[in-house]
Protein backbone atom coordinates (compact mmCIF):
# COMPACT_ATOMS: atom_id res chain seq x y z
CA UNK A 1 0.00 0.00 0.00
CA UNK A 2 0.95 3.34 -0.41
CA UNK A 3 1.67 5.59 2.27
CA UNK A 4 -0.70 8.53 2.80
CA UNK A 5 -3.04 7.25 -0.35
CA UNK A 6 -6.37 8.39 0.27
CA UNK A 7 -8.41 6.29 2.24
CA UNK A 8 -6.04 4.11 2.65
CA UNK A 9 -6.72 2.21 -0.86
CA UNK A 10 -4.14 1.70 -3.35
CA UNK A 11 -4.64 2.56 -7.19
CA UNK A 12 -6.35 0.01 -9.36
CA UNK A 13 -3.89 -0.46 -12.18
CA UNK A 14 -3.28 -3.21 -14.27
CA UNK A 15 -0.83 -6.13 -12.70
CA UNK A 16 2.25 -7.36 -14.70
CA UNK A 17 1.50 -10.58 -16.99
CA UNK A 18 4.98 -11.31 -16.15
CA UNK A 19 5.24 -10.96 -12.64
CA UNK A 20 7.36 -13.47 -10.88
CA UNK A 21 6.14 -15.53 -8.20
CA UNK A 22 2.47 -14.71 -8.71
CA UNK A 23 0.38 -17.27 -6.80
CA UNK A 24 -3.09 -17.33 -5.37
CA UNK A 25 -3.72 -15.18 -2.55
CA UNK A 26 -5.44 -16.14 0.90
CA UNK A 27 -8.32 -14.41 -0.10
CA UNK A 28 -8.92 -16.19 -3.78
CA UNK A 29 -9.02 -19.48 -2.03
CA UNK A 30 -11.70 -18.45 0.74
CA UNK A 31 -13.42 -17.22 -2.21
CA UNK A 32 -13.54 -20.40 -3.63
CA UNK A 33 -14.27 -22.68 -0.41
CA UNK A 34 -17.74 -19.86 -0.69
CA UNK A 35 -18.96 -22.20 -3.97
CA UNK A 36 -18.53 -25.57 -2.27
CA UNK A 37 -21.78 -24.82 -0.52
CA UNK A 38 -23.16 -24.50 -3.82
CA UNK A 39 -21.45 -26.87 -6.06
CA UNK A 40 -22.80 -29.46 -3.08
CA UNK A 41 -26.36 -28.20 -3.05
CA UNK A 42 -26.41 -28.48 -7.23
CA UNK A 43 -24.86 -32.10 -6.86
CA UNK A 44 -27.63 -33.08 -4.27
CA UNK A 45 -30.44 -31.67 -6.35
CA UNK A 46 -29.14 -33.37 -9.33
CA UNK A 47 -29.26 -36.90 -7.31
CA UNK A 48 -32.47 -36.35 -6.37
CA UNK A 49 -33.59 -35.20 -9.82
CA UNK A 50 -32.01 -38.51 -11.27
CA UNK A 51 -33.54 -40.65 -8.59
CA UNK A 52 -36.79 -39.85 -8.89
CA UNK A 53 -36.41 -40.39 -12.69
CA UNK A 54 -36.49 -36.36 -13.84
CA UNK A 55 -33.50 -37.30 -16.06
CA UNK A 56 -33.87 -34.05 -18.47
CA UNK A 57 -35.57 -31.77 -16.34
CA UNK A 58 -32.29 -32.53 -13.68
CA UNK A 59 -29.92 -32.31 -15.89
CA UNK A 60 -31.23 -28.94 -17.39
CA UNK A 61 -31.69 -27.46 -14.37
CA UNK A 62 -28.37 -28.54 -13.11
CA UNK A 63 -26.72 -26.87 -16.70
CA UNK A 64 -28.40 -23.60 -15.67
CA UNK A 65 -27.65 -23.39 -11.81
CA UNK A 66 -24.14 -24.37 -12.46
CA UNK A 67 -23.46 -21.48 -15.12
CA UNK A 68 -24.11 -19.32 -12.59
CA UNK A 69 -21.91 -20.60 -10.09
CA UNK A 70 -18.95 -21.36 -12.70
CA UNK A 71 -19.44 -17.94 -14.62
CA UNK A 72 -19.33 -16.09 -11.20
CA UNK A 73 -16.51 -17.83 -10.20
CA UNK A 74 -14.90 -16.96 -13.16
CA UNK A 75 -15.15 -13.59 -14.00
CA UNK A 76 -13.64 -12.45 -10.56
CA UNK A 77 -11.05 -15.02 -10.99
CA UNK A 78 -10.05 -13.16 -14.80
CA UNK A 79 -10.72 -9.49 -12.91
CA UNK A 80 -8.34 -10.99 -9.85
CA UNK A 81 -5.32 -11.93 -12.14
CA UNK A 82 -5.20 -8.05 -13.91
CA UNK A 83 -6.68 -5.94 -10.91
CA UNK A 84 -6.18 -7.62 -7.63
CA UNK A 85 -5.19 -4.50 -5.39
CA UNK A 86 -5.82 -6.75 -2.41
CA UNK A 87 -6.34 -3.39 -0.11
CA UNK A 88 -9.61 -2.84 1.94
CA UNK A 89 -12.38 -1.99 -0.08
CA UNK A 90 -11.36 -4.92 -2.80
CA UNK A 91 -11.68 -7.36 0.04
CA UNK A 92 -14.75 -6.02 0.96
CA UNK A 93 -16.48 -6.07 -2.20
CA UNK A 94 -14.79 -9.56 -2.79
CA UNK A 95 -16.72 -10.46 0.64
CA UNK A 96 -19.53 -9.18 -0.53
CA UNK A 97 -19.48 -11.66 -3.65
CA UNK A 98 -19.24 -14.63 -1.29
CA UNK A 99 -22.45 -13.36 0.58
CA UNK A 100 -24.29 -13.34 -2.78
CA UNK A 101 -23.05 -17.01 -3.78
CA UNK A 102 -24.11 -18.53 0.00
CA UNK A 103 -27.83 -16.09 -1.26
CA UNK A 104 -27.71 -18.40 -4.63
CA UNK A 105 -26.87 -21.93 -2.96
CA UNK A 106 -30.15 -20.98 -1.31
CA UNK A 107 -32.28 -20.60 -4.43
CA UNK A 108 -30.85 -24.06 -5.78
CA UNK A 109 -33.60 -25.87 -4.08
CA UNK A 110 -36.43 -24.16 -5.39
CA UNK A 111 -34.89 -23.77 -9.21
CA UNK A 112 -35.02 -27.26 -9.06
CA UNK A 113 -38.46 -28.05 -6.98
CA UNK A 114 -40.56 -25.57 -8.39
CA UNK A 115 -38.83 -24.07 -11.11
CA UNK A 116 -38.42 -20.50 -9.38
CA UNK A 117 -35.26 -18.83 -10.34
CA UNK A 118 -36.28 -15.81 -8.83
CA UNK A 119 -33.88 -15.84 -5.80
CA UNK A 120 -30.59 -17.46 -7.92
CA UNK A 121 -31.73 -14.60 -10.32
CA UNK A 122 -31.61 -12.27 -7.44
CA UNK A 123 -28.48 -13.21 -5.87
CA UNK A 124 -26.54 -13.45 -8.91
CA UNK A 125 -27.03 -10.08 -10.02
CA UNK A 126 -25.79 -8.63 -6.48
CA UNK A 127 -22.61 -10.25 -7.47
CA UNK A 128 -22.20 -9.40 -10.69
CA UNK A 129 -23.66 -5.73 -9.40
CA UNK A 130 -20.65 -6.08 -7.10
CA UNK A 131 -18.05 -6.75 -10.29
CA UNK A 132 -19.01 -3.78 -12.14
CA UNK A 133 -17.98 -1.63 -9.34
CA UNK A 134 -14.60 -3.58 -9.21
CA UNK A 135 -14.98 -2.58 -13.23
CA UNK A 136 -15.59 0.90 -12.50
CA UNK A 137 -13.23 1.29 -10.06
CA UNK A 138 -10.51 -0.87 -12.19
CA UNK A 139 -10.88 1.86 -15.23
CA UNK A 140 -9.48 5.20 -13.20
CA UNK A 141 -6.03 3.59 -13.24
CA UNK A 142 -5.92 1.29 -15.95
CA UNK A 143 -4.57 3.09 -18.83
CA UNK A 144 -4.35 1.40 -22.25
CA UNK A 145 -7.16 -0.77 -20.87
CA UNK A 146 -9.45 1.47 -19.61
CA UNK A 147 -11.95 1.30 -22.79
CA UNK A 148 -11.65 -2.39 -21.93
CA UNK A 149 -12.64 -2.05 -18.43
CA UNK A 150 -15.54 0.34 -19.36
CA UNK A 151 -17.01 -1.77 -21.87
CA UNK A 152 -17.06 -4.85 -19.47
CA UNK A 153 -18.78 -2.58 -16.60
CA UNK A 154 -21.26 -1.65 -18.96
CA UNK A 155 -21.92 -4.92 -20.84
CA UNK A 156 -22.23 -6.59 -17.16
CA UNK A 157 -24.56 -4.15 -16.10
CA UNK A 158 -26.55 -3.89 -19.21
CA UNK A 159 -27.05 -8.25 -18.98
CA UNK A 160 -28.11 -7.64 -15.04
CA UNK A 161 -30.47 -5.74 -15.68
CA UNK A 162 -32.23 -7.72 -18.36
CA UNK A 163 -31.41 -10.70 -16.04
CA UNK A 164 -34.02 -8.93 -13.64
CA UNK A 165 -36.29 -8.03 -16.20
CA UNK A 166 -36.79 -11.68 -17.11
CA UNK A 167 -38.59 -12.18 -13.98
CA UNK A 168 -41.21 -10.48 -15.37
CA UNK A 169 -42.08 -13.30 -18.53
CA UNK A 170 -43.99 -16.09 -18.05
CA UNK A 171 -42.58 -19.52 -17.55
CA UNK A 172 -43.43 -20.18 -21.06
CA UNK A 173 -40.72 -17.76 -22.09
CA UNK A 174 -38.75 -17.80 -19.15
CA UNK A 175 -36.15 -20.75 -20.40
CA UNK A 176 -35.58 -19.29 -24.33
CA UNK A 177 -34.90 -16.02 -21.93
CA UNK A 178 -32.35 -18.29 -19.68
CA UNK A 179 -30.67 -19.44 -22.79
CA UNK A 180 -30.45 -15.98 -24.60
CA UNK A 181 -28.70 -14.41 -21.41
CA UNK A 182 -26.22 -16.70 -21.04
CA UNK A 183 -24.99 -16.17 -24.65
CA UNK A 184 -24.74 -12.37 -23.98
CA UNK A 185 -22.64 -13.03 -20.93
CA UNK A 186 -20.42 -15.33 -22.99
CA UNK A 187 -20.66 -12.55 -25.22
CA UNK A 188 -19.27 -9.58 -22.88
CA UNK A 189 -15.74 -10.87 -22.45
CA UNK A 190 -15.31 -11.68 -26.29
CA UNK A 191 -16.26 -7.68 -27.02
CA UNK A 192 -14.61 -6.09 -24.11
CA UNK A 193 -11.08 -8.23 -24.76
CA UNK A 194 -11.43 -6.52 -28.57
CA UNK A 195 -11.05 -3.26 -27.35
CA UNK A 196 -8.38 -3.04 -25.42
CA UNK A 197 -6.62 -6.39 -23.90
CA UNK A 198 -6.88 -6.93 -20.23
CA UNK A 199 -3.18 -8.12 -18.77
CA UNK A 200 -3.38 -11.96 -17.09
CA UNK A 201 -0.91 -13.96 -15.42
CA UNK A 202 -0.92 -17.41 -17.50
CA UNK A 203 1.01 -19.44 -13.88
CA UNK A 204 -1.63 -17.21 -11.90
CA UNK A 205 -5.28 -18.45 -13.85
CA UNK A 206 -3.97 -21.63 -14.36
CA UNK A 207 -3.16 -22.29 -11.00
CA UNK A 208 -6.85 -20.79 -10.02
CA UNK A 209 -8.40 -23.68 -12.41
CA UNK A 210 -6.33 -26.12 -10.99
CA UNK A 211 -7.67 -25.29 -7.44
CA UNK A 212 -10.79 -24.97 -8.46
CA UNK A 213 -10.76 -28.32 -9.71
CA UNK A 214 -9.00 -29.74 -6.62
CA UNK A 215 -12.14 -28.08 -4.61
CA UNK A 216 -14.21 -30.17 -6.86
CA UNK A 217 -13.02 -33.64 -6.99
CA UNK A 218 -12.63 -33.24 -3.16
CA UNK A 219 -16.59 -32.24 -2.67
CA UNK A 220 -17.00 -34.78 -5.06
CA UNK A 221 -14.96 -37.27 -2.82
CA UNK A 222 -16.76 -35.94 0.65
CA UNK A 223 -20.23 -36.11 -0.72
CA UNK A 224 -20.18 -39.77 -2.04
CA UNK A 225 -18.28 -41.31 0.78
CA UNK A 226 -21.03 -39.83 2.79
CA UNK A 227 -23.81 -41.63 0.60
CA UNK A 228 -21.47 -44.24 1.13
CA UNK A 229 -21.59 -44.36 4.87
CA UNK A 230 -24.83 -43.67 5.26
CA UNK A 231 -25.92 -46.67 2.75
CA UNK A 232 -24.14 -48.96 5.00
CA UNK A 233 -27.28 -49.85 7.48
CA UNK A 234 -29.62 -50.57 4.21
CA UNK A 235 -27.31 -52.72 2.69
CA UNK A 236 -27.00 -56.81 3.32
CA UNK A 237 -23.81 -57.69 1.89
CA UNK A 238 -21.40 -54.88 1.38
CA UNK A 239 -19.38 -55.84 -1.50
CA UNK A 240 -21.24 -54.35 -4.24
CA UNK A 241 -20.80 -50.91 -1.62
CA UNK A 242 -16.97 -51.58 -1.10
CA UNK A 243 -16.93 -51.76 -4.66
CA UNK A 244 -18.71 -48.60 -5.32
CA UNK A 245 -15.91 -46.87 -2.72
CA UNK A 246 -13.27 -48.70 -4.18
CA UNK A 247 -14.25 -46.74 -7.89
CA UNK A 248 -14.99 -44.07 -5.85
CA UNK A 249 -11.50 -43.72 -4.71
CA UNK A 250 -9.67 -45.10 -8.30
CA UNK A 251 -11.84 -42.95 -10.17
CA UNK A 252 -11.09 -39.53 -8.38
CA UNK A 253 -7.37 -40.05 -7.97
CA UNK A 254 -7.33 -40.60 -12.00
CA UNK A 255 -9.14 -37.72 -12.45
CA UNK A 256 -7.06 -35.67 -10.41
CA UNK A 257 -4.00 -37.43 -12.24
CA UNK A 258 -5.24 -36.97 -16.22
CA UNK A 259 -5.72 -32.91 -15.27
CA UNK A 260 -2.38 -32.46 -13.76
CA UNK A 261 -0.65 -33.88 -16.55
CA UNK A 262 -0.10 -31.69 -18.94
CA UNK A 263 1.36 -27.92 -19.02
CA UNK A 264 -1.54 -25.77 -18.73
CA UNK A 265 -0.33 -22.03 -18.84
CA UNK A 266 0.83 -23.05 -22.36
CA UNK A 267 -3.14 -23.16 -23.29
CA UNK A 268 -3.76 -19.05 -22.15
CA UNK A 269 -2.44 -17.25 -25.51
CA UNK A 270 -4.53 -14.40 -26.47
CA UNK A 271 -8.27 -14.05 -26.45
CA UNK A 272 -9.26 -16.36 -29.68
CA UNK A 273 -6.73 -18.97 -28.68
CA UNK A 274 -8.12 -19.20 -25.12
CA UNK A 275 -11.77 -19.05 -25.63
CA UNK A 276 -11.97 -22.90 -26.19
CA UNK A 277 -9.72 -23.72 -22.95
CA UNK A 278 -11.84 -20.86 -20.57
CA UNK A 279 -15.03 -21.73 -22.02
CA UNK A 280 -14.79 -25.45 -22.20
CA UNK A 281 -13.77 -26.01 -18.58
CA UNK A 282 -17.15 -25.42 -17.88
CA UNK A 283 -17.92 -28.69 -18.99
CA UNK A 284 -15.14 -30.14 -17.23
CA UNK A 285 -16.28 -28.41 -13.85
CA UNK A 286 -19.73 -29.34 -14.13
CA UNK A 287 -18.64 -33.30 -15.04
CA UNK A 288 -16.30 -33.15 -11.43
CA UNK A 289 -19.49 -32.12 -9.67
CA UNK A 290 -21.86 -33.96 -11.22
CA UNK A 291 -19.75 -37.71 -10.59
CA UNK A 292 -21.12 -37.67 -6.87
CA UNK A 293 -24.58 -37.57 -7.96
CA UNK A 294 -24.03 -39.93 -10.57
CA UNK A 295 -22.44 -42.39 -7.53
CA UNK A 296 -25.52 -41.88 -5.18
CA UNK A 297 -28.19 -43.21 -7.78
CA UNK A 298 -25.72 -46.16 -8.30
CA UNK A 299 -25.92 -46.39 -4.22
CA UNK A 300 -29.83 -45.49 -4.63
CA UNK A 301 -30.36 -48.63 -6.89
CA UNK A 302 -28.63 -51.16 -4.17
CA UNK A 303 -30.83 -49.92 -1.54
CA UNK A 304 -34.08 -49.26 -3.45
CA UNK A 305 -34.33 -46.05 -3.29
CA UNK A 306 -34.38 -45.10 -6.69
CA UNK A 307 -36.88 -45.73 -9.82
CA UNK A 308 -33.94 -46.15 -12.37
CA UNK A 309 -32.44 -49.39 -12.86
CA UNK A 310 -29.64 -51.10 -14.64
CA UNK A 311 -27.89 -50.55 -16.88
CA UNK A 312 -29.05 -46.85 -16.90
CA UNK A 313 -28.77 -45.95 -13.65
CA UNK A 314 -25.02 -46.09 -13.90
CA UNK A 315 -24.81 -43.62 -16.74
CA UNK A 316 -25.21 -41.55 -13.96
CA UNK A 317 -21.75 -41.52 -12.98
CA UNK A 318 -19.82 -42.53 -16.46
CA UNK A 319 -21.38 -39.90 -18.24
CA UNK A 320 -19.23 -37.35 -15.50
CA UNK A 321 -16.28 -39.26 -15.81
CA UNK A 322 -16.14 -39.16 -19.85
CA UNK A 323 -16.97 -35.39 -20.23
CA UNK A 324 -14.29 -35.05 -17.72
CA UNK A 325 -11.27 -36.97 -18.99
CA UNK A 326 -12.78 -36.21 -23.02
CA UNK A 327 -12.83 -32.40 -22.10
CA UNK A 328 -9.13 -32.31 -20.34
CA UNK A 329 -7.75 -33.89 -23.38
CA UNK A 330 -9.26 -31.67 -25.71
CA UNK A 331 -8.48 -28.98 -23.73
CA UNK A 332 -4.91 -29.30 -22.33
CA UNK A 333 -3.46 -32.61 -23.43
CA UNK A 334 -3.87 -32.94 -27.12
CA UNK A 335 -1.38 -30.69 -28.07
CA UNK A 336 1.51 -31.86 -25.94
CA UNK A 337 0.84 -35.66 -26.72
CA UNK A 338 1.85 -38.37 -28.70
CA UNK A 339 0.15 -40.33 -30.87
CA UNK A 340 0.07 -43.00 -27.91
CA UNK A 341 -1.25 -40.64 -25.61
CA UNK A 342 -4.05 -39.11 -27.96
CA UNK A 343 -5.00 -42.33 -28.66
CA UNK A 344 -5.29 -43.96 -25.60
CA UNK A 345 -7.26 -41.13 -23.47
CA UNK A 346 -10.14 -40.60 -25.60
CA UNK A 347 -10.70 -43.89 -25.93
CA UNK A 348 -10.03 -44.85 -21.96
CA UNK A 349 -13.39 -41.74 -22.46
CA UNK A 350 -15.65 -43.38 -24.56
CA UNK A 351 -14.81 -46.65 -23.15
CA UNK A 352 -15.76 -45.63 -19.49
CA UNK A 353 -19.00 -43.78 -21.42
CA UNK A 354 -20.17 -47.19 -22.60
CA UNK A 355 -19.05 -49.38 -19.67
CA UNK A 356 -22.13 -49.82 -18.19
CA UNK A 357 -23.65 -51.84 -21.32
CA UNK A 358 -20.72 -54.24 -19.85
CA UNK A 359 -21.79 -57.23 -17.31
CA UNK A 360 -18.95 -55.33 -14.58
CA UNK A 361 -19.09 -51.57 -14.73
CA UNK A 362 -17.69 -51.17 -11.51
CA UNK A 363 -14.05 -52.88 -11.74
CA UNK A 364 -14.30 -52.40 -15.72
CA UNK A 365 -14.53 -48.72 -15.32
CA UNK A 366 -11.86 -48.80 -12.25
CA UNK A 367 -9.41 -51.07 -14.64
CA UNK A 368 -9.97 -48.38 -17.75
CA UNK A 369 -9.11 -44.99 -15.31
CA UNK A 370 -6.24 -46.72 -13.86
CA UNK A 371 -5.03 -47.94 -17.41
CA UNK A 372 -5.23 -44.32 -19.00
CA UNK A 373 -2.74 -43.14 -15.66
CA UNK A 374 -0.60 -46.13 -16.68
CA UNK A 375 -0.20 -44.40 -20.06
CA UNK A 376 0.52 -41.17 -18.88
CA UNK A 377 2.87 -42.22 -16.24
CA UNK A 378 4.55 -43.98 -19.08
CA UNK A 379 4.42 -41.64 -21.48
CA UNK A 380 5.65 -37.71 -21.73
CA UNK A 381 4.45 -34.55 -22.83
CA UNK A 382 5.49 -33.20 -25.44
CA UNK A 383 8.07 -31.04 -24.12
CA UNK A 384 9.79 -34.19 -22.30
CA UNK A 385 9.46 -33.12 -19.05
CA UNK A 386 7.50 -34.68 -16.18
CA UNK A 387 4.41 -32.55 -14.33
CA UNK A 388 3.25 -32.82 -11.40
CA UNK A 389 -0.03 -30.71 -9.19
CA UNK A 390 2.30 -27.69 -7.98
CA UNK A 391 4.40 -27.27 -11.24
CA UNK A 392 7.80 -28.34 -9.35
CA UNK A 393 8.46 -31.80 -11.25
CA UNK A 394 10.97 -32.09 -13.41
CA UNK A 395 11.47 -28.45 -15.64
CA UNK A 396 8.80 -27.36 -13.39
CA UNK A 397 6.07 -27.83 -15.83
CA UNK A 398 2.19 -28.01 -14.67
CA UNK A 399 -0.39 -26.10 -13.48
CA UNK A 400 2.05 -24.06 -11.24
CA UNK A 401 4.75 -23.31 -14.22
CA UNK A 402 5.49 -20.52 -16.47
Amino acid sequence: MTPGSRFRLVPMRPRDPDEAGRAASTLELFFDLVFVVAVSIAAAQLHHGLADGHVLDGIVNYAFVFFGIWWAWMNFTWFATSFDTDDWLYRVLTIVQMGGVLVFASGIGPAFEEHDYSLLIVAYVVMRAVLVAQWLRASRHSGPTRRATLVYAAGIALVQVLWLACLLLPSGVLTVALVVLIVAELAVPIIAERTGTTPWHPHHITERYGLFTLILLGESLLASANAIIEAQHDVESPGRLIGIAVLTLIATAALWWIYFWPPHHHAIKDVAGSLAYVYGHFFIFAAAGAFSAGLEVEIDVLTGHTTLHQPYASFAYTIPLAVFVLGVWALAIRPHADHVVNTALPLAGLLVLVDPLIPVPFALTAAILAAAVAILVWRRPADGRACTSDGQGSGEVGVGSR
